[in-house]
């Protein structure tokens, strides 16, 4: 009996070392939620005294905020580098449309790493850096993939939505659906180290709100304006600050569930935007909104959360990149920084952790986008132009004080200098990259219209290219044409996503690359209007869209090589009627 228990209790003394020995070494999970468009002051804990969001002050409340953390002016730039910790334009990512928005596939993504870690990782959201294989999220080191690829999205109410690579229908308003897959990822991997990625479409426009979050702002009274109040769109705003609420509502729900399963304490929880507002409102008095290189075009909020590792409450000055965000990630989770390529972000980690002395006090941000270079230093902003503004003092950058500061000035106009010559001399004048079809990782690829070109008479729904579609169709001799490249031979099931009237039942549509084609009749019409103005709280400047449906071609056999996928019709029964969106090859073999 006393060996009984004698091995009872050493059982119990190492049962108990293993699992606080385990606890103290598991690696922590990584959430990641980035907003899209949301400005710095479109926060309750940046002062903004109009929106309510509790929840999203509350991780300020409870982790490390940055004052001054910078991204790029515009989307697709803003993932990149995050996903890289490396300039945008290093990795080929040199627009917000078409094919130049695909990261470069000899860069390392923060996903691959930490899914070589032994991390499950998923993204819910916008992607905005590819939409075929090998640049899609799939290929990209994320396990699982719910949401869209392109830069903007046509629709917010139960949209066409995409699940690994498959084309599928989201559930209510968009946001909630995210992160209702967040929560279900979440609770699926509550035992394992996961990272989870969640780069939410809103408050980007189109300004689609739920009425539950739109009945208190429509006739709300705004008292805070933007730098340029002339400039302002209040309805834009108030829209704008309700999608706010509506992500703090689901950001609440997101951090109540690691509660319930006990992850909060082992869960690093970080919370920024993609670039500044998309609209001329309040933003703490900084000059320059989404889309400039200005302090108000690149300043984001940046929130860090992980209880018990970095102290709740605290408020940083200093200036930090979101490139910075993959080497601290890695550093904190205490794995392997396995790049291919040099780093243009910095660790924070000692900086976190206390150690304020460990940072570089002379660390220096390059913004770039369309040409605009500016220089940010800790105190001061090289701003495109050539003028020197003093940040500490004057955010709205209204005085040049480059005489007042000569050496700080020649130093940021050399730095601007180099890194132009250095880093810009890696970017193609001309994207010459065609779209893969047919990559084994995924078995249906996508070529949207929005990524091919339309000849003739043909044209877009839209000057902006991300949802929309090809219309105007006139004659026979009107195509519409990809540049593709495929590696591996096979056959093909094509689908022609269309509408048209009954009176072009019985026009042929053909798909032809190489030496083959393959071709059907329209067999059902599907004339189906406009929709997107019925939830529009602001009219859109981007195209409304429609619910297209598929024509299936039939199969084709393709052969390896690069080349043009045409888009054709022989016998167009009625002109201006015929509208495409979308065409699909799905490998069988």
């Amino acid at each position: 009996m006393k060996n009984f228990i004698e091995k009872v209790i050493l059982f119990l003394i190492l049962s108990t070392f293993f699992v606080a020995n385990g606890q103290k070494n598991k690696k922590p999970n990584i959430i990641i939620i980035l907003s899209d468009d949301q400005g710095w002051g479109d926060l309750g804990f940046n002062g903004n005294l109009t929106v309510a969001t509790p929840s999203i002050d509350k991780l300020a409340k409870n982790g490390i905020s940055f004052q001054y953390f910078y991204v790029s002016p515009v989307c697709s730039p803003t993932r990149a580098e995050f996903l890289t910790g490396r300039y945008h334009v290093r990795g080929g990512v040199s627009s917000t449309s078409t094919g130049r928005v695909r990261l470069d596939l000899d860069e390392t993504t923060i996903a691959q790493i930490f899914k070589k870690a032994g991390y499950s990782t998923a993204a819910y959201g916008k992607w905005h850096n590819g939409g075929q294989a090998p640049y899609h999220p799939n290929s990209r080191g994320f396990d699982d993939f719910y949401g869209f690829c392109s830069g903007h999205w046509g629709n917010y109410f139960n949209p066409i939505l995409e699940h690994n690579g498959e084309i599928t229908r989201g559930n209510g308003f968009i946001t909630d659906d995210l992160t209702n897959h967040a929560i279900d990822f979440i609770g699926q991997h509550a035992k394992s180290p996961f990272f989870l990625y969640l780069p939410l479409n809103t408050p980007h426009s189109p300004m689609q709100v739920p009425e539950r979050y739109w009945a208190k702002y429509k006739n709300i009274q705004l008292t805070q304006k933007g730098s340029i109040a002339s400039k302002e769109n209040v309805l834009h705003t108030k829209a704008a600050l309700a999608l706010s609420e509506n992500i703090d509502w689901n950001v609440g729900r997101l951090m109540k569930r690691l509660d319930q399963l006990k992850l909060t304490k082992n869960t690093i929880v970080i919370y920024f935007s993609d670039n500044g507002p998309n609209g001329h409102r309040w933003n703490g008095g900084m000059k320059g909104i989404k889309g400039t290189t200005d302090e108000g075009g690149v300043r984001s909020p940046l929130i860090m959360q992980w209880p018990g590792k970095l102290k709740g409450g605290t408020q940083i000055k200093t200036i930090a990149s979101v490139m910075d965000l993959l080497p601290t990630l890695a550093d904190l989770a205490n794995i392997p920084l396995d790049s291919k390529k040099s780093l243009d972000g910095k660790s924070l980690k000692p900086f976190l952790l206390g150690q304020q002395d460990s940072y570089d006090a002379d660390r220096i941000i390059v913004n770039y986008w369309n040409n605009q270079t500016s220089v940010r230093s800790q105190n001061f902003r090289l701003s495109a132009d050539g003028a020197l503004y003093n940040l500490e003092v004057d955010y709205n950058q209204t005085k040049n004080v480059a005489n007042n500061f000569p050496s700080e000035y020649q130093k940021l106009l050399t730095v601007k200098k180099n890194w132009e010559l250095e880093v810009l001399s890696e970017l193609p004048k001309e994207d010459t990259r065609p779209l893969i079809i047919g990559h084994p990782d995924i078995k249906l690829t996508q070529l949207p219209v929005s990524e091919g070109l339309g000849h003739g008479n043909i044209k877009r729904s839209n000057q902006f290219p991300n949802d929309s579609h090809l219309t105007n169709w006139l004659t026979k001799e009107d195509f519409i044409s990809w540049d593709v490249a495929l590696e591996k031979e096979g056959n093909f099931k094509i689908d022609v996503y269309y509408s048209c009237s009954k009176d072009n039942i019985g026009t042929e549509l053909s798909v032809s690359f190489g030496e083959n084609s393959v071709k059907n009749v329209v067999k059902k019409e599907n004339n189906v209007p406009l929709i997107g103005m019925e939830h529009d709280t602001v009219p859109r400047d981007e195209s409304y869209i429609k619910d297209f449906i598929s024509l299936n071609l039939g199969t084709i056999h393709l052969k390896p090589g690069k080349g043009t996928l045409t888009l054709m019709s022989q016998n167009l029964l009625k002109a201006n009627d015929l509208d495409i969106k979308l065409v699909t090859l799905r490998r069988i073999n």
